[in-house]
């Protein structure tokens, strides 16, 4: 197989899946209530509104949040994991792959990928953890007492950390979703587009927003 058909499979894969990700958020920012992404923000905004002005729901919300956090610490153990057996079967052929890189011309194609496939997995890995970071910290500040002045000082800290959690979050679910079109073009090279195909399926059904979004008082899910 012509090493150019190869190397224009990945690059018109990297390209599709990039062109899904402006659109949707082009999307997104134009008609909010046309992806989940950001009816899930409105959703973390306002949640993190009412806990900083309900006396009393200071247990509720802390344990809302224990929840999303062991979302998070599942989603990186899962990543973990990926990323460790990724490297005990091909850390040794990749790194040997990177050794002898040649200096001129195209490299071989599977060394690029299984290099894409550790990096996607770290990523999602980082992505979770900073997430189990910032919903630990907001755990934090909403544990307080709402008439607390350190609570009040606070709690704009807390609206922003929670929207940066849920965004990490999601970004790490993401990211571990991508690794499927890098794996099959490790098995090969015209897997790729078949594989990238079926990812934006499934990102397709991951951006669908509630069915009564468009409706006059949407609700976030």
């Amino acid at each position: 197989m012509s090493p150019w058909l190869e190397w224009g499979s990945l690059a018109a894969s990297v390209a599709v899946v990039a062109a899904y990700e402006y659109y949707a958020h082009v999307a997104g920012r134009r008609q909010s209530l046309r992806q989940a992404r950001f009816i899930n923000a409105r959703m973390r905004e306002a949640w993190a509104q009412a806990v900083a002005t309900q006396a009393g729901f200071e247990v509720v919300a802390v344990q809302a949040l224990r929840n999303t956090l062991m979302a998070a610490t599942v989603a990186a153990s899962t990543a973990a994991l990926a990323l460790m057996a990724a490297l005990t079967i091909g850390g040794a052929s990749i790194y040997a792959g990177l050794s002898h890189w040649p200096q001129s011309g195209l490299g071989p194609l599977h060394v690029v990928l299984g290099t894409l496939v550790v990096v996607l997995l770290f990523a999602s890995y980082t992505c979770a953890a900073m997430s189990m970071r910032f919903f630990g910290h907001t755990t934090m500040i909403v544990s307080m007492p709402i008439a607390s002045p350190e609570r009040q000082r606070f709690n704009p800290v807390a609206a922003h950390w929670v929207q940066r959690a849920g965004t990490l979050y999601s970004w790490s679910l993401r990211l571990f979703m991508m690794v499927v079109p890098a794996v099959a073009g490790v098995v090969h090279p015209m897997a790729l587009m078949p594989a990238t195909l079926a990812l934006l399926v499934a990102l397709h059904f991951f951006d669908q927003p509630p069915p009564d979004a468009a409706g006059p008082h949407p609700v976030a899910p």
